[in-house]
């Protein structure tokens, strides 16, 4: 999720406590649990956190059972601290791709399917995608999305193009953007793409890993038996960033300086100098307000020679290793998945926490009435793509966005070559993990 590391780079730790009423409602069976607290943490700025709050009050007022709920921006560094006192929270949510990670670190209790109520109610791959390397599950999916390319539209209709269907009318566009002054001020000041493509945190990684999947190439290829190839180099990712590459050369069609600069810098589609942002769901609050929804288009991914694959990501519900709770926590994971929560989870005044749901009784377009989520929905279910988690999937993708950023801001350079050194490192990444095909 590239939006929320942006969130976690301009906030402070946050560690808000919320104890909510231990008294079981009038006739609960759980009243039992009712003197257990549960210790759970999100990774979560103020807004998210409003609504995880009313999810946990509802399971509460349900169940009886307390929540000392803990909204916490700089979540890996503190979760890390927890686990080196064997304190970790009872339960957490947090990325899934983070899952073969927080696995690998003995920080996760494994889970029975089968247990889980409503089990059935999510779908196969969503369940496939929280999988160990040992085929064990090690989490519960709580919300998914897809990626979708948000355009000014005003723009757009200025400039007199249709919307882009394929990697060259997406080209098309950016350039009349930069060309043609699309914002009508008499000044070339306008530009295509908006790409946060810093290495940092992999955004490079983030950002451009949908247009290789699009090319036919990829990062690494599950090899089976738990083990792992590298692609980065393969012909079609060569031919793939060679492509990408092209973007970042063309003058006007990215903005200047993408290649230093994270989601938090990037702020250029609101602020009126960019028209094209390949971008998450998440923002469409955010950009409703400073825009309106008049002035710009939800439109799927344009296809490339391969495809049409875009990013899907999430975040799953994690149980802590260690704790004594394990009756109240399963409850509580239980609940996460339910239609209620899930609803109170798209629904929200500040910031929804559930994307698309996991729960596949409801529908995300109709839930909200915003019939975008249509457009991801379709993007997730027809094109998603998630990274894999499985493996301990950080250095793995730092080492790629590392090399991958190299490579887009040499315009003269091998690329091949560059893809030869960054499939070394990535290499070493698995290697490390004991991964390696």
């Amino acid at each position: 999720m590239a939006p929320r590391t942006a969130i976690r780079g301009l906030l402070a730790s946050v560690s808000a406590v919320l104890l909510l009423g231990s008294a079981a409602c009038a006739g609960d069976d759980t009243a039992g649990d009712a003197g257990d607290t549960l210790e759970v943490w999100t990774r979560s700025a103020p807004e998210p956190a409003a609504t995880y709050k009313d999810i946990f009050a509802a399971f509460t007022a349900k169940t009886g059972i307390a929540v000392n709920y803990q909204p916490v921006v700089e979540f890996d560094q503190q979760l890390q601290a927890r686990a080196s006192s064997k304190d970790l929270p009872d339960v957490f949510v947090a990325d899934a791709a983070n899952l073969g990670t927080y696995q690998a670190q003995g920080w996760l209790q494994p889970i029975e399917q089968a247990s889980v109520a409503g089990a059935t109610d999510i779908a196969d791959t969503a369940w496939n995608s929280v999988k160990g390397l040992d085929g064990k599950t090690y989490g519960i999916p709580f919300s998914r999305q897809a990626f979708a390319t948000f355009i000014r539209k005003d723009w757009r209709e200025k400039v007199g193009l249709p919307v882009p269907k394929t990697w060259a009318d997406l080209t098309a566009l950016a350039k009349a953007f930069a060309e043609k002054d699309p914002d009508g001020n008499g000044k070339k000041d306008t530009y295509g793409m908006l790409v946060p493509g810093s290495a940092q945190n992999g955004y490079t990684v983030f950002w451009g890993a949908s247009y290789l999947w699009q090319g036919g190439g990829d990062i690494v290829t599950d090899a089976g038996g738990g083990k792992y190839s590298v692609a980065i180099n393969s012909d079609k990712s060569v031919q793939a960033v060679t492509w990408i590459r092209d973007q970042f050369c063309t003058p006007g069609v990215v903005q200047p300086g993408a290649l230093t600069q994270t989601t938090a810098q990037t702020t250029h589609f609101t602020d009126g100098t960019a028209g094209i942002y390949f971008t998450g769901p998440y923002n469409f609050v955010p950009y409703d307000q400073k825009l309106t929804k008049e002035k710009y288009e939800v439109v799927p991914a344009p296809t490339g020679p391969a495809g049409g694959d875009v990013l899907a990501n999430g975040e799953n519900i994690y149980l802590g290793a260690g704790s004594k709770l394990s009756d109240a926590q399963k409850k509580l994971a239980d609940f996460l998945i339910t239609p209620e929560a899930q609803k109170l989870g798209m629904v929200s005044k500040t910031q929804a926490v559930v994307r698309l749901p996991v729960n596949k009784t409801l529908d995300a377009a109709e839930v909200t009435g915003d019939q975008r989520w249509s457009v991801i929905q379709k993007a997730y279910t027809e094109n998603g793509h998630e990274f894999p988690s499985a493996l301990q999937w950080v250095p793995v993708r730092n080492a790629a966005a590392e090399g991958l950023n190299k490579v887009l801001a040499d315009c003269s350079g091998d690329v091949k070559a560059g893809l030869d050194a960054t499939a070394q490192a990535v290499s070493a990444a698995l290697q490390e993990q004991g991964v390696l095909a």
